[in-house]
Order: structure tokens, then sequence, then C-alpha cells
């Protein structure tokens, strides 16, 4: 970790990043309350939710494409203008007395648009300004950093949309505008040199030659799909704890204190990650995660909403951890000109999964008992856990510090 702390690009990616991952989360929570406050509607305020939430399925991996054939730098500077100046935009509006639904549908799904293409980007920016040997300590940071952002950036959201609607709204523009000045002020090239090609592949064989690593690569496939189903059961776990905070009385604010908890541990888990690091090899690491399954059958045995959230934990700290060895590797074992795609591939695979989860938990909660539900959620938990033990190519994971060791030529 002293190595990153000293290493000035990768504090300033960052830096920049904090800035605008807070500003993000801040209008996550302002885009639902604008349009609950001006029209009341549940239905109109999922909309606008999936309006932002879009453009990951359908741009996702096209912009895996750009990433790998464009300029990393300037499509990210892009992204981070045209979003801007659309939150902007939409904050005069507000000013202005205008919070018609239309306007904020557009500016929504811009917004998540604008996140795909950066975060297609963003892997290969990483992978540039840092060392293949310290990826998953690099990992591990953002983790943290994403963990204190939404900690804090949800709160920090609503005490300013208390202050005016417009509010969240220009602080996340202002965000963006600190995220472009970071990567201009970054030296590291975000890729390695590149020919260009004349007449390049058509779009459809691009994106198969991504899918097509990611899918032949044992050990990226294994843990693209095992923890893409894993998110798929903790989506429906915490569905489940909402809801059942609910039934047994808790108020807004204290079913949000519950998930803040949840939360919390992911903040933990990333700050201590380089100890498990160090400590545990890699299949332990990958396994860890896995182990924390067996926790939900707490709940089975005593069905308490407080139990659920307790077993919870457990599975927030390992995640972190998990992550910053499965995303330090396939970012390490991943050819630069093929970075974007294979990051898209794989999001897109998360994508898929998981939004059904919450939909999966709330059917069996309306057709059985929340013990019942939790108990199918734990027995998909069990069936990760023994692929994992078997998996081969989770046997023959290579040592943390060498991660490049495994990267095709």
């Amino acid at each position: 970790m002293a190595a990153l702390r000293r290493n000035r690009d990768f504090v300033l990616l960052q830096a920049g990043q904090l800035l605008s991952s807070a500003g993000t989360e801040a209008t996550t929570l302002a885009y639902p309350l604008v349009v609950l406050a001006t029209s009341q509607s549940p239905a109109q305020a999922g909309l606008v939710s999936f309006a932002r939430l879009a453009p990951y399925g359908i741009l996702g991996l096209p912009a895996g494409v750009a990433a790998d054939r464009w300029s990393r730098r300037r499509l990210m500077i892009a992204a981070d203008a045209v979003r801007g100046c659309a939150v902007a935009c939409l904050a005069v509006l507000f000013l202005l007395g205008d919070a018609r639904l239309w306007p904020i549908l557009a500016v929504a799904f811009v917004e998540g648009s604008g996140a795909v293409v950066f975060g297609a980007a963003r892997a290969g920016a990483l992978r540039g300004v840092v060392p293949a040997v310290e990826l998953p300590a690099a990992v591990g940071a953002e983790e943290a950093r994403q963990s204190v952002v939404r900690l804090g950036g949800p709160p920090v959201g609503g005490a300013l949309f208390g202050v005016g609607h417009a509010v969240p709204f220009l602080a996340d523009a202002l965000s963006y505008v600190a995220s472009s000045l970071s990567l201009l002020a970054m030296r590291t090239p975000f890729a390695q040199p590149r020919s260009r090609d004349p007449a390049p592949a058509p779009l459809r064989r691009q994106v198969a030659e991504g899918l097509r690593f990611l899918w032949t690569h044992p050990f990226l496939r294994t843990t693209a799909l095992i923890y893409g189903v894993g998110n798929f059961l903790v989506s429906g776990m915490l569905l489940v704890i909402v809801v059942l905070a609910r039934a047994s009385g808790l108020s807004g604010g204290q079913t949000g204190a519950l998930l803040a908890v949840v939360g919390a541990g992911t903040l933990a888990g990333a700050l201590a990650s380089p100890l498990f690091r160090r400590r545990l090899s890699v299949r332990a690491i990958l396994l860890l995660e896995l182990w924390t399954w067996l926790f939900g059958w707490l709940f089975v045995a005593w069905p308490s909403v407080f139990v659920l959230t307790a077993a919870m934990l457990p599975f927030a700290i390992a995640a972190p951890v998990t992550d910053s060895v499965v995303v330090g590797y396939r970012i390490a074992l991943t050819p630069d000109r093929l970075l974007g795609r294979v990051e898209s591939a794989r999001s897109s695979i998360s994508l898929l999964v998981t939004p059904l989860g919450p939909l999966a938990a709330g059917v069996l909660l309306s057709a059985t008992s929340p013990r019942t539900t939790v108990a199918v959620l734990a027995c998909g938990g069990l069936g990760l856990l023994a692929c994992g033990m078997l998996s081969p190519s989770l046997r023959q994971t290579p040592s943390l510090h060498e991660p490049a060791a495994a990267r095709p030529a």
C-alpha cells in the first residue's frame, strides 16, 4: 500500500473517482426523490432508475470495443463531460421550476451511458498506472473507496436534496469536472501502443473476441460464473432483509441502518484485504467468500431480521477481499488490446443475473415464507461452495506475487 500511496497517477485517479462516485451516489437517491416529490408515483420513480441502468445492458459490449480501439483517456474525459453537462442542464431545469418526467428520464439515460463508457475504459487506466504485481492491492484500495462512498453518498444526497432539488445534481456535475481534471493531470498512458487497422473487424466479431477470451480462460470463466451467481444470491438476501425489517415494524431509517451495517462490513473487509492477502493463499481467499454462505442457515434456525443481517456480515467482509484478487488477476491476465471487451463481457454476465436475485426472492417470499426463501438462497450458496471446491481452475491459480505468469501470449 505504501507504494500505491507514492504512485502519483494512482492517487490522482482515486481522488477524482472518489469525488465522482460520491456525486453519483448522491443523485442515485435524488433521482427517485425528485420524481416522488413531484408525481407521487413509485412507478415513475422506478422507471427513472431503470433508465439509468438500461445502458449497462445496451451499451456494455460496444463500449468495451471502443475502449480497446480508441484513446481510453479521451473516452473517460468525454464521458465525464457529457454526464456533467447533462446533469447540470437538469439542475437548471429544476431551478426554473421544470420537473417534468421526460427530461429526467433522458438525463438518467445519458448519465448511465456515460458511466458505461467510463467504466469500460477505467480498467485500462488502472492497469496503466499500477504494476501488475500491485493490482490486487490497487483493487482493494478501490473497494475501500467505493465502500466509503456507498456509506456516505446516500445521506449526503438526502441532505443536499433537502436544501433544494437542484443541489445534488449541481454537486454531481462539479464532481465530473473534478474527475476530468484528475485524468488530465495524469501522465501515464492508459494503453499500450496500438497499431491502427484501416479496416477493423465488424463490431460483432470484435465483441465475440472478448467473450471468447473470457470463456476459454479457465480462471476468468470460473470466477465470472461463480461470483456472478453469488451476486444474484446476495441481492436476493438484501431484499429479504428489507422485507423482514418492514414486516417487523422497523422504520425506513432503521431499515437503512441495517443495510448500512452490511455496508460497514464491506468497508472493514476492504481495509483488511492486505492482511488477508498476506496470510492466505489465493485459493483460500477465493473460497473464503463461498464458505460464508453457511451463516445463512443461522436465520433458518432463528428467523430474525437481526440474525439475517448478522449472517450477511461475514459475506460483506469477505467479498471485497475476493474482489481484490479476482479483479486484480483479471486485469493482469488480460491482454491490453482485449481489456475493455473482457471487462465489459464480465460485467454483462453479472448484469444478466444480479437483477434476477430480488425478483426470485420476491416470488419466493410471496409464495412461501422468509425462512424457506433464505433456505433456498443458502442452498444456492452451498452449490457455489461445492463448485469452488471442485474447480480445477481455482486449485491451479498462480501466486499473488506472480499475476502475470498466467497471462496468455
